[in-house]
């Protein structure tokens, strides 16, 4: 196979259109294949593959610098920047990432697996290759879903207002601009896209303005024609309005257009948006016809979850709860909105790559008598901790924060491991936090969170199946709730969320060692219920078990509280380290920090006389 010829990208140099056309398919084929495996992002790296063959046979990587925002469409490029082999361990245990790694290529600048950053970077790069002489150019691939995001407005600005060479390559294969049709409209694109056309026109500006009173209304009818051009192009007169030079749309699928478009954009002198038109799921049927479902993640909401859990409970809420409205950030299929979203279509809102406004946007909703769920992964909630703090905590809002993917979460590595949730939130003040352990416990604590109407709520839970429980035996309120106990029992295991299951198989193997034990289901985070710390500090050892930071979270508020009231209890804190974390199965990487049954019972077993 060609593609299996291609080991860096200067061998795409030499290809002719019929053999990059056979690459392109067999790259298609390949993804399709590895995502079928493994899991992963689909539809957005089939859109991609004719634009990245054309970025790597343009620009020279990674002497010149390609940025991917979001890097979940980077597979392509990694596939041509010497990772093909490797393919088949993608997101797996000490595989390929599924997103850019520094730690895996020097073609990998950035992980940006967070959305709308990629021109911040393009911006501080740009600086530096202007500062230090370096002779390279700067490229930031952005989907059209990350200029949703306010950190690329920002990042646009600041480059229109410098007047730094960078190419931005706006990939627009969903939320795209109405593209112009006609021959007028197809010549002046490639008129504007051609660098020498631009440098007489700004000579003739030049003259303009040097001229006496008639070259003041010469002046004058040039910026009319241009404006009157900018209202008939719109992407033209947003851009450009910023400072940056707008060339397109461009068929992105078309390798020998975007080979020209690119090269014409290195020529400018200044920032320049090359916007391309792209079809997310290209040449698969399945993710062509369904791209929402190839868009994140192959996985979906898997039956038995916690978020199909929270989805039930949502819209039951909803149906009983006419001011319940629901927000997210660009992800209402994973989060589990859609079945909302399809039933209350006005009450559902999806406000982009922009978590700090969909937080100072829920504020408002409920200063205005409305209750917001906001529905984000707990990884996307740490970018709007201010605004928790600040438009929500202050003033005493009842918004409540639903936290999917909280924890350890497995293949998608530091990024998206949602371990800060408990430490941030719970230096909110006036904050309640919720950790369910089962399917039933996240239903109960929905309906519990809104009654709560004093302040803001966070309900997090893990990306694992959970565990189903009788509904006698689920708790209420912020209320914990004793699992098990013994008379004899010298250890008392506090196990948050998912983590009880652990805790109480290591009750069990400690049992069988002839070391009886309590365990409880804390259920709130914050506030820690008065009974239960009561009941702990009777015990000679207490061990917090949580999958969050060890540092600040839980345990760290257990061991705080119990200092006052049981000085003579010693609590271990059991928890995940402070790292970014590699990516690899949940379980495996929670046993790596100790927090199996097996590690559990180590720890007790080493601090007991």
């Amino acid at each position: 196979m060609l593609l299996d010829s291609i080991r860096s990208p200067r061998d795409l140099r030499n290809l002719d259109s019929t053999q990059l056309s056979q690459l392109a398919d067999e790259i298609r084929t390949r993804v399709v294949d590895a995502v079928d495996r493994t899991g992963g992002h689909l539809g957005s790296n089939l859109g991609v593959v004719e634009l990245t063959l054309a970025l790597h046979r343009v620009f020279e990587s990674p002497r010149d610098i390609i940025l991917w925002d979001v890097g979940h469409q980077a597979y392509v490029h990694k596939m041509l920047t010497g990772r093909l082999d490797d393919f088949s361990g993608l997101r797996q245990p000490g595989g390929l990432s599924g997103y850019p790694s520094q730690a895996e290529s020097p073609h990998d600048w950035i992980e940006n697996s967070h959305a709308s950053t990629a021109l911040g970077y393009a911006h501080g790069l740009a600086t530096a290759n202007a500062a230090t002489g370096e002779q390279r150019r700067v490229v930031a691939v952005v989907g059209d879903g990350a200029l949703t995001g306010g950190m690329a407005f920002e990042g646009l600005n600041n480059l229109g207002d410098s007047g730094l060479a960078v190419t931005i390559v706006l990939n627009d294969n969903g939320r795209s601009y109405a593209p112009t049709v006609g021959r007028l409209s197809e010549s002046l694109i490639h008129i504007r896209s051609n660098p020498t056309y631009m440098r007489r026109q700004r000579r003739l500006e030049e003259l303009a303005e040097q001229l006496p009173w008639v070259g003041e209304l010469l002046e004058r009818g040039i910026s009319a024609t241009k404006a009157a051009i900018r209202e008939m192009f719109e992407p033209t007169a947003f851009f450009e309005a910023l400072g940056v030079h707008y060339l397109g749309p461009f068929d992105g699928h078309d390798v020998a257009e975007m080979e020209e478009a690119l090269t014409n954009a290195s020529e400018f002198d200044g920032p320049v948006v090359v916007h391309v038109l792209t079809q997310k799921g290209r040449g698969f049927e399945p993710a062509e016809q369904d791209p929402i479902k190839h868009m994140h993640d192959t996985s979906g909401v898997k039956p038995g979850s916690y978020t199909e859990a929270f989805t039930e409970s949502l819209v039951k809420a909803a149906e009983s709860r006419p001011e319940v409205v629901a927000i997210t950030a660009a992800m209402p299929d994973s989060t589990g909105l859609l079945p909302f979203r399809d039933r209350f279509p006005d009450r559902c809102f999806d406000v982009g790559i922009a978590e700090q406004h969909a937080v100072t946007a829920s504020a408002g909703m409920a200063l205005g008598g409305l209750r917001p769920v906001v529905a984000v992964y707990s990884t996307f909630l740490t970018r709007a901790i201010d605004q928790v703090n600040l438009d929500v905590s202050l003033y005493g809002l009842p918004v409540v924060f639903c936290l999917d993917r909280a924890g350890v979460t497995g293949d998608d590595g530091p990024s998206h491991h949602g371990l800060l949730d408990m430490v941030l939130l719970s230096k909110v003040p006036g904050m309640t936090i919720l950790a369910p352990s089962s399917y039933q416990e996240l239903q109960q604590m929905l309906d519990d969170a809104l009654d709560i109407t004093d302040g803001p709520v966070t309900i997090r839970w893990p990306k694992t199946a959970a565990p189903q429980t009788p509904w006698d035996q689920v708790g209420s309120g912020v209320n914990a709730r004793l699992v098990s106990d013994d008379p004899e029992a010298r250890v008392c295991l506090l196990g948050v969320g998912k983590m009880l299951t652990v805790a109480e198989e290591a009750a069990a193997l400690l049992a069988a060692q002839g070391v009886p034990s309590a365990v409880w289901d804390p259920r709130a985070v914050r506030p820690l219920d008065p009974e239960m710390l009561s009941h702990a500090g009777g015990h000679e050892l207490v061990v917090t078990i949580e999958d969050g930071y060890r540092e600040g979270g839980f345990g760290s508020s257990v061991r705080d509280a119990l200092a006052d009231s049981a000085p003579k209890t010693r609590v271990a804190v059991l928890g995940v380290p402070i790292g970014h974390h590699t990516h690899g199965r949940p379980e495996d990487l929670l046993a790596s920090f100790g927090l199996d049954a097996a590690g559990i019972v180590a720890s007790v077993l080493e601090r007991l006389p």
